[in-house]
């Protein structure tokens, strides 16, 4: 292997029955000891594995006593002979257990102080900032080491896949320029000018832009970019991006070329797991809205919405009346089987249908009879029957219904639930990764607190060609080229077709409040590279720490980056955030004020 060196022949996930006989050198981390009087048996690890080595006060006497004072996490060097382990304790769970080392030498590298937590064993309950302080021995831990060594594997099928399709990967800066794309920018100043500063990318996406106007049609990148913003178990302030971008393209190309590179890295990366549907099934934005109250629907179960607004538009009961009559509209969910859950069950869900925006939830158990049963039922006697053909519901099923004035408060917040209940119910089968496709997103929404449309993904989003005329008169009802790929219920990765004339990008500026001199300040580089030929180009950036995340069944992006920062943006290992000395703030021009 690859791995042999000067202080090693082998590596500890290496050896076989094939090595037997073979004399071997070995070096690693003592994982466990197990110390039996005249004999003592070591687990020595790797990254590659784990190998039983054994001393004997028999066999090599002077060996056996120069082993005796290593201790878990000590690093030690053995040499000796392979041998079959004896009759009937071969370790089937380790590749390597049919082997161990019958160890004549033996060196002491490094000793280890006791660790703060367990290594070679799972430890419930462990804090995650005493894991963040000491990252570097957390991961030594085997399931650390296997998220990061799958992370490696995903990268590398990733390179793999994309430049056999003639994709060329640029770096581009990571100091630039700060502009308002989204997120809050990091900065840094710059000493050589005072009292001008550089962003930290948030992503490349002008410069990709560039990069296509430059003429390299196929541009990939696994670009490190930095937003400051609050962090949640599916984002942090520093990530990792497969930044993509394609000349002469619409979105079908797009949509097809990243479709083709993620079926095939993941049939590389975790051959094990189902991928529940190829080619990837693709929803329109209101069809993924109606259908599971979600932009980034899991489809690893059914459940789906049922809107009931015409079957209840008579009935005489507010909650419902009131959301019709603004023009919203009611949505149920069926849940099978659980007409009997408890008042506590029952508080719960609407407790969380109101944290998602609900005014309340309105819950309905179907009796053996086909009655309904609930606080409102006595409202729905003239409609149950209508409500029942709607939902399908059969006795011992549950119905919650939310309602609001409107369509995507309901739906979303409904989609919540309906996410709750089929974790409750086992229906998110942890085996399976459903991909989707969710496109043709509105392409600005109203921004009441600064009274102006604003661009639902990025400003550079192009419309659909065909309402790009009345972008203008009507900038709510038109969509964008834009379309994001979900996996499991996340947001795995967004893209568009840009716009590439400059008229064109000037009034979507224009429309979101941008003077043509806040244009041309902040993205005249853009602008000005249109007019020199842009050809028709998008590409898409898909998050690599949530990818990992979710071919590795974590539900926290932490679990799969090496050094990450706690919730608050602290990194508990080498203390940054930190003060600068007056030297430091000096030399950048700088002085801290921290008065309100």
């Amino acid at each position: 292997m690859a791995a042999h060196q000067s202080l090693r022949t082998h590596t500890c996930g290496e050896l076989r029955a094939t090595h037997v006989g073979e004399r071997v050198t070995l070096a690693g981390w003592v994982h466990r000891r197990r110390d039996h009087g005249h004999l003592t048996f070591f687990d020595l690890r790797d990254r590659y594995g784990i190998t039983q080595v054994v001393t004997s006060a028999d066999e090599a006497p002077a060996t056996h006593e120069a082993a005796a004072e290593a201790r878990n996490e000590w690093v030690i060097q053995v040499s000796g002979a392979v041998r079959r382990r004896p009759e009937g304790t071969a370790n089937r769970e380790l590749p390597t257990g049919e082997v161990e080392v019958a160890v004549d030498e033996v060196s002491v590298l490094n000793e280890s102080k006791v660790p703060p937590f367990y290594i070679n064993e799972e430890q419930p309950g462990l804090e995650e900032a005493l894991r963040l302080q000491y990252r570097y021995l957390d991961l030594r831990r085997p399931p650390m080491r296997d998220r990061m060594l799958l992370r490696a594997r995903l990268s590398s099928a990733i390179r793999r896949e994309l430049e056999a399709e003639d994709f060329v990967e640029i770096e581009t800066p990571l100091l630039i320029r700060s502009t308002p794309e989204g997120a809050r920018d990091f900065v840094v100043p710059s000493r050589l000018q005072a009292g001008q500063f550089y962003a930290l990318p948030q992503s490349p996406q002008q410069l990709k832009q560039l990069l296509m106007v430059a003429g390299y049609d196929r541009y990939y990148q696994m670009a490190h970019c930095m937003r400051d913003e609050d962090s949640r178990k599916d984002r942090g302030p520093e990530f990792t991006q497969v930044d993509i971008e394609m000349s002469f393209v619409r979105e079908e190309d797009v949509m097809a070329a990243v479709e083709a590179m993620v079926t095939a890295v993941t049939r590389q990366v975790v051959p094990e797991r189902q991928i529940s549907q190829t080619p990837f099934p693709r929803l329109r934005y209101e069809e993924a809205l109606a259908r599971f109250g979600s932009d980034k629907p899991d489809l690893r179960f059914g459940m789906e919405l049922m809107e009931l607004s015409d079957a209840l538009r008579v009935v005489d009961f507010r909650v419902f009346a009131d959301a019709l009559a603004a023009g919203g509209a009611v949505f149920a969910i069926r849940a099978q089987g659980c007409g009997g859950y408890s008042r506590k069950q029952l508080d719960e869900l609407t407790d969380l249908a109101k944290r998602q925006g609900a005014a309340g939830l309105v819950h309905l158990s179907v009796e053996s009879d086909g009655s309904l049963r609930g606080p409102a039922a006595k409202f729905l006697e003239a409609s149950s029957a209508a409500v029942l053909a709607a939902t399908g519901a059969e006795p011992g099923d549950l119905l919650l219904i939310v309602a609001d004035a409107d369509r995507a408060t309901a739906a979303t917040a409904l989609g919540q639930l309906r996410l709750e209940m089929g974790e409750r119910l086992g229906l998110r089968d942890p085996a399976v990764l459903a991909y989707v496709w969710v496109y043709r997103f509105p392409m600005f929404k109203w921004d009441a607190d600064l009274n102006r449309w604003d661009a639902t993904h990025n400003p550079f989003s192009a419309p659909v060609w065909e309402e790009a005329d009345r972008m203008e008169a009507d900038p709510g009802g038109i969509h964008a080229q834009q379309y994001d790929l979900a996996l499991n219920g996340w947001e795995l990765g967004g893209g568009s077709i840009r716009i590439h004339r400059r008229d064109l990008l000037e009034r979507a500026f224009a429309l979101m409040g941008h003077t043509l001199e806040g244009m041309r300040d902040q993205f005249g580089a853009l602008l000005d590279a249109l007019e020199y030929g842009a050809p028709p180009h998008g590409g898409i950036a898909i998050g690599v720490e949530r990818w990992v995340a979710l071919l590795a069944n974590q539900e926290n992006i932490r679990e799969v980056t090496a050094f990450p920062k706690t919730q608050s943006g602290s990194d508990l290992m080498l203390g940054a955030p930190s003060p600068l000395d007056q030297q430091q703030l000096a030399e950048l021009h700088l002085r801290v004020d921290l008065g309100g």
